[in-house]
């Protein structure tokens, strides 16, 4: 057979490749760019327990915190302004991912690292060096800046420079990273928790996963879709045969000549992804990073040593049960890249989310039997250490499972007409949304207490439903023939039209190159 592809009885295009050493150091170098987000995460929380920066920019919650246990242990640290701190960043992500959408589409994926690992840099020094919560604020938005390209760029890079049958564990490498860096982060604020300047390094840290995106990616190549939207199909030939290391490219190149052409159609994404035949674009697209959110992931991973000393737990037993759940986090979704292209996206997203649904009502019981809703009493060693498994339990769930797919899916889905734009709004959405939980969780936990538990649990019940009745399974999909699967589906097949399933025109030149 020339040309390498052919079509099985599914419908669906599989194509020749394997993964090359070329391959495999760019996915790695592009997956750093998930280090910045992971170690901002683990960051801020292990920052905002450390007294000598509260004293120095929150008085009010320091003071707050050691009036000692006659207050509600609910609401020790509710204040807008120290989750403002945390929470500025994603609003800034939310902003920038709709000019990285842009920078994305019209100069190529490794522009958008490069930038994002630079304005990222800057945020990282003005944070290390903050002399008031001005300097703080600004180094945050900038750090969002940051985050916001790289989190519009980097799982669109891995998608398109995988073979199908291996992008799913390609891209829940961006996860990894994210993990890998909430886990780092979680042991530079043990290190130096107990120094009066441990903030700065930990803050000023970050400059370190910033440069490695950014110095990484200038050596970065570009994807072909990319190359070939941007007008240089040979170059985008020799790139394809480059990444999967065979000659036979043919009918793969074929496809994504047939997307580019369909692009090349559309004048402006964000009007076409509104059309009815991309509806289930947009509501996996929107929904997915929306559920995601409310799974209640990053209230733990922000603010784990915060919720550790509200729980009881002393100043570095807090901080040493994050670094314990940062280190469950990354093994488990190390699980998650075995399994993703083995088992399928469905069956870890179903049973992720029956295991979150225990967790957390587990956690609500347990905190609910210490503190009951005055929100006055103490946890005994061994219950601690109960609700410390409970959590882990609960991460581990969502690192094999909402947390890398949550990136996946999105970034896998569209076709490439929409596909910035579709990345876009799962980021846009991502941000915003953990802006707001990010920025309302210690109000709330003050006041739903334990119920809070309850209210992520809830909303678990309502989206692994939603993936049950409305996901269909993607994994071994082609990129460019993911209307295939779409067509086929209960629901969401009445809006693809015929002419819209990529790679049709091209299934009889496939035929003809078989016989």
């Amino acid at each position: 057979m020339a040309g390498g592809g052919y079509v099985p009885d599914d419908g669906v295009k599989h194509f020749e490749g394997r993964i090359t050493g070329f391959l495999l150091i760019t996915c790695i170098v592009a997956t750093c760019g998930g280090l910045i987000f992971g170690y901002d995460i683990g960051i801020s929380g292990g920052v905002t327990s450390m007294d000598s920066f509260l004293s120095k920019f929150f008085p009010s919650v320091y003071k707050k915190e050691k009036e000692g246990h006659h207050e509600s242990m609910y609401c020790k640290f509710d204040s807008h302004l120290l989750t403002l701190f945390t929470s500025s960043l994603y609003l800034a992500a939310l902003i920038a991912s709709a000019f990285a959408a842009y920078v994305t589409k019209s100069f190529g994926r490794k522009i958008s690292m490069l930038f994002g690992g630079v304005v990222f840099l800057a945020g990282s020094i003005i944070n290390g060096a903050a002399v008031d919560v001005a300097m703080l604020i600004v180094g945050r938005l900038l750090l969002g800046v940051g985050v916001g390209f790289a989190n519009q760029s980097v799982p669109l890079y891995l998608s398109e420079m995988a073979p199908s049958h291996l992008r799913g564990a390609l891209n829940i490498g961006f996860q990894m990273a994210i993990t890998i860096g909430i886990l780092v982060a979680g042991l530079i604020n043990f290190a130096f928790a107990s120094q009066v300047w441990g903030w700065r390094a930990s803050l000023g840290l970050a400059a370190v996963p910033a440069i490695m995106i950014a110095v990484g990616s200038i050596f970065l190549p570009d994807t072909p879709n990319s190359i070939l939207a941007r007008g240089n199909p040979e170059k985008a030939r020799e790139m394809l045969k480059k990444i999967r290391g065979t000659e036979q490219v043919d009918a793969e190149f074929q496809d994504l000549v047939d997307a580019t052409h369909a692009a090349e159609r559309v004048d402006n994404s964000w009007k076409t992804i509104l059309k009815p035949q991309y509806r289930p674009h947009l509501a996996i697209c929107f929904l997915v990073p929306f559920f995601q959110q409310l799974t209640g992931i990053n209230v733990i991973m922000f603010y784990a040593p915060v919720l550790f000393k509200t729980l009881g737990f002393g100043d570095d037993a807090s901080l040493m049960s994050a670094v314990i759940t940062g280190l469950v986090n990354v093994f488990a979704t190390f699980l998650s890249i075995l399994a993703v292209d083995r088992l399928g996206r469905r069956i870890l997203f179903l049973e992720g989310g029956i295991q979150m649904i225990i967790s957390q009502v587990l956690v609500a019981v347990m905190i609910a039997k210490a503190f009951g809703t005055a929100g006055v009493g103490e946890l005994t060693k061994g219950e601690s250490m109960l609700v410390l498994i409970f959590i882990c339990f609960y991460v581990a769930a969502f690192a094999w499972s909402w947390g890398p797919l949550g990136w996946l899916v999105p970034s896998e889905i569209c076709p490439l007409e929409i596909r910035s734009a579709g990345q876009a709004i799962n980021v846009a959405v991502n941000m915003a949304f953990t802006f707001i939980i990010g920025q309302f969780f210690l109000t709330m936990l003050c006041h739903m207490k334990y119920g809070l538990f309850l209210f992520f649990a809830a909303w678990v019940v309502v989206m692994t439903l939603f993936i049950f009745f409305f996901l269909p399974e993607t994994k071994n999909v082609p990129i460019e023939e993911m209307n295939n699967v779409w067509k086929k589906h209960w629901f969401w097949g009445k809006y693809i039209p015929d002419d819209a399933v990529v790679g049709t025109a091209s299934k009889t030149k496939i035929k003809d190159m078989e016989d």
